[in-house]
């Protein structure tokens, strides 16, 4: 099992996930570490800041095996194609690039045209999926470096627009001369059914993505209390949970099977698609500041959050209880990466 947290303190840390014990550190000096990710294989961990930095996960040595420059502001979300053959990143410089690992330049660069905060890749197709700032989610075709599809998706509390502009995106809505919400994350679920983007007033946007040009909205709900940030929204591996972490200390779980169960808990939910209501699972209310993100288990059933109460937990999702905690970071915890897989 390679867990590992980073964030505000310059310190990459590993840590035993079944004990709690911190057994290994690596600097990152030059900035604070925004996001983590470990290759499936769980050779490599890749942490991004101001640059994005490869370590050896088994290594003694603590120094990055490759650099990768080319990003000219702090990169906010990256990746790996699943048999590792490049890494992808988004950045806001405004750009999502592509990295063939054996080289320390970028082999593609999109022009997203706004400080990007969230990327993810179609675990079938050659695409990449960012969201911005100024409040699209784009679809990027790595083939071509063409971006094949947009959406400025609306918010929940607007009257003004049903689903006109998250399925046509060269509709223009009154959406258009608002003030946009913030995309802070976008995912896609691994059988490539369901794909969520989150703004940062906690509204969330669920498509199916089976065609690429033309996502079908499923459903639109806020996540938590108007008035609060979202920071972070990650589909499970099993497809079936949806985790949000919000600046009310909380991280929420949703369970976004086709066909959930509705109940009495999804007021806030305004649907494109009546028969698919996501609902509220577990409400994990331990931490005692903002929880920045969140990583399931291989199975699911196991969840590690970040905080800026400069801790990262475990969590039972069967029982909703804490099983460890991980301390040791002198400030903020803001991201985390987990691969206890098997294979």
């Amino acid at each position: 099992v390679i867990l590992a947290t980073a964030g505000y303190d310059h310190k990459i840390r590993f840590w035993e996930a079944p004990s709690g014990i911190n057994f290994r550190n690596l600097c990152y000096p030059d900035s604070p570490v925004n996001c983590l990710e470990i290759t499936p294989n769980k050779q490599f961990l890749a942490a991004g800041g101001n640059n994005i930095r490869l370590f050896e996960v088994n290594d003694t040595a603590n120094q990055p095996v490759l650099i990768l420059e080319g990003h000219t502001s702090s990169v906010t979300s990256l990746g790996f194609q699943k048999d590792v053959e490049y890494l992808y990143s988004g950045s806001e410089d405004g750009t999502v690039k592509t990295w063939d690992l054996r080289s320390p330049t970028f082999s593609s660069s999109f022009d997203c045209k706004s400080p990007v905060n969230s990327v993810a890749l179609h675990p079938n197709r050659p695409e990449i999926i960012s969201g911005d700032q100024n409040g699209s989610v784009k679809v990027w075709d790595i083939g071509s470096s063409r971006c094949i599809n947009e959406m400025v998706p609306d918010t929940c509390s607007s009257p003004a627009n049903n689903n006109n502009s998250s399925s046509n995106p060269t509709s223009t809505t009154s959406s258009s001369f608002r003030q946009k919400a913030s995309i802070q994350a976008v995912d896609i679920s691994e059988d490539g059914k369901t794909c969520v983007a989150a703004n940062n007033h906690a509204d969330v946007f669920l498509w199916d993505p089976s065609t690429s040009t033309n996502f079908k909205p499923l459903a639109k709900f806020k996540a938590h209390q108007s008035g609060t940030y979202l920071l972070k929204a990650k589909i499970s591996p099993d497809n079936r949970q949806l985790v949000t972490c919000s600046s009310d200390q909380t991280a929420r779980l949703f369970d976004i099977s086709r066909g959930g169960s509705s109940s009495s808990s999804s007021t806030n939910i305004c649907h494109p698609n009546e028969e698919f209501r996501p609902t509220v699972t577990q409400t994990l209310s331990q931490h005692t500041k903002w929880v920045w993100d969140a990583v399931f288990s291989a199975d699911s059933s196991y969840l590690v959050t970040a905080s800026s109460d400069h801790s990262a937990k475990l969590w039972n999702l069967r029982s909703g209880e804490v099983v460890r905690q991980y301390t040791g970071h002198q400030h903020a915890v803001t991201c985390v990466a987990l691969n206890d897989s098997s294979t």
